[in-house]
């Protein structure tokens, strides 16, 4: 195995201890679970029961509705939809298994009780700059998704690829989402190595795909031709573009939870188009998502301006002011960085 975190033998080993001495077992994805937030809760699940744990999972909100389809998702307990439950399971773990977030804030209404917790907490996690706040943390921005990390952690600990079709799913899953189908991200040979691996289980790929990629409403279709018909700006000058998403839009379009997943990608399409970004309006804050080819930092420009951050390439942020002031600021920001594209071809 490559890209792996300094001493990662010594961290497996030392989660292998933990996982032998623990007989009730949380694991915990973070607000709003995407792909390889709910890939990687679901693997270590598979992995955890097959060993004949007692193995619980909670999520701070809903799942995206592109990833209900996934085995074993119906298992996953709702914070806010059953707070009773999910404070029961967090008081009666004695160990806290979370996975794919590297903030505490990132457990949402959870975060208290989670940290008030006499369990002992593991944190797995690919992000960059990881805040400490359990006993344990394995950590490793090289690879491209929390999903690939669990599949190499696991593997480690038995010597051998865990076999199992549910597992594979998950991780898959979880790959190809944090790295849009492997059109971004930092996905290496290594990580080509594992989805061969998969591969050769029998995983059907394809069937994985239409489930997330082509799964969508007919409402979500007309919303993203309204962002890219209307909503997108496109500034040459910078090698950039951006398309913004209105709160009455999502209303008229009756939007679920999941379906602005992508529109974010979508600019980087056009020719000599390097840095894209999507605002989307909330109540009283907007929301912002960056993508970028090559060299552009578009974490840096996340957590330097927008209360974010992220990979090089894929990172999200936040700016509590108006839509039209959120741009007026953003297209600020966008003119001082201007000379990070210089290099860019």
């Amino acid at each position: 195995m490559t890209n792996k975190v300094k001493n990662f033998a010594k961290y497996t080993k030392q989660l292998s201890k933990l996982i032998s001495a623990s007989d009730d077992i949380l694991i915990i994805s973070h607000v709003n679970p995407d792909g390889d937030a709910a890939g990687s809760q679901l693997a270590l699940y598979y992995y955890l029961t097959s060993k004949g744990k007692r193995v619980n999972m909670m999520a701070p909100n809903y799942l995206q509705e592109f990833l209900k389809w996934m085995e074993g998702s119906e298992l996953i307990n709702i914070f806010i939809g059953n707070r009773r439950k999910c404070r029961k399971l967090i008081a009666t773990s004695d160990l806290i298994i979370m996975v794919d977030f590297n903030q505490s804030n990132r457990l949402g209404e959870a975060e208290t009780l989670v940290k008030r917790s006499f369990a002992r907490k593991v944190l797995i996690d690919h992000h960059l700059d990881p805040q400490y706040f359990g006993n344990l943390m394995i950590s490793d921005p090289a690879m491209s998704s929390t999903s690939e990390l669990i599949y190499e952690i696991i593997a480690d600990i038995e010597g051998k690829p865990f076999v199992n079709r549910a597992y594979a799913e998950a991780v898959y899953t979880g790959i190809i989402t944090d790295t849009g189908n492997f059109e971004y991200g930092s996905f290496t040979p290594q990580t080509m190595r594992i989805v061969a691996d998969l591969l050769e289980t029998g995983l059907d790929k394809d069937r994985i795909k239409d489930l997330v990629y082509n799964n969508f409403s007919v409402d979500r279709m007309r919303l993203q031709g309204l962002v890219l018909n209307k909503r997108m700006i496109v500034l040459p000058e910078f090698k950039s573009a951006y398309i913004y998403i209105k709160k009455d839009d999502l209303t008229e379009y009756n939007y679920a939870k999941g379906d602005t997943e992508g529109f974010v990608n979508m600019p980087l399409a056009i020719k000599g188009i390097r840095f894209s970004t999507m605002f989307v309006e909330k109540d009283g804050f907007i929301k912002l998502s960056f993508r970028s080819k090559g060299k552009f930092p578009s974490n840096e420009i996340a957590s330097r301006y927008f209360n974010g951050g992220g990979h090089m390439n894929a990172s999200g942020g936040e700016y509590y002011d108006t839509l039209e002031k959120t741009i007026e600021y953003f297209l600020k920001v966008l003119k001082k960085n201007a000379w990070r594209f210089d290099d860019e071809e």
